[in-house]
């Protein structure tokens, strides 16, 4: 199985669409991290730009990625933040030994 990262940055249109995002983010924290496959999940607005956010998610494999799509879809953060420009690189990495 190939462990899968996301990196890069959600850029909100406005400060007031930031503040919405900020809002928002704590409770789709705390549920992705509760996900089985979820390694790692951080999310956090830039002091430089405070438009910006950086983004860094690391996945058990592409399954448990995907399942964190599906479940966030259905939630009040999609709902809150679609439309908003995303900027991410998805890549998947073999553990060492394994090809």
């Amino acid at each position: 199985m190939a462990r899968l990262t996301l990196t890069g940055f959600l850029i909100c249109r406005s400060l007031d669409e930031a503040d919405r995002v900020s809002e928002l983010l704590p409770e789709h924290i705390r549920l992705t991290r509760a996900e089985p496959g979820c390694l790692k999940f951080e999310v956090f607005r830039s002091q430089a730009d405070p438009v910006r956010f950086a983004v860094s998610e690391v996945f058990r494999d592409r399954d448990a990625f995907d399942a964190h799509q599906a479940r966030a879809a259905a939630t009040i953060w999609a709902r809150g933040t679609a439309g908003i420009p995303r900027d991410y690189t998805i890549s998947e990495d073999r553990p060492e030994g394994r090809g």
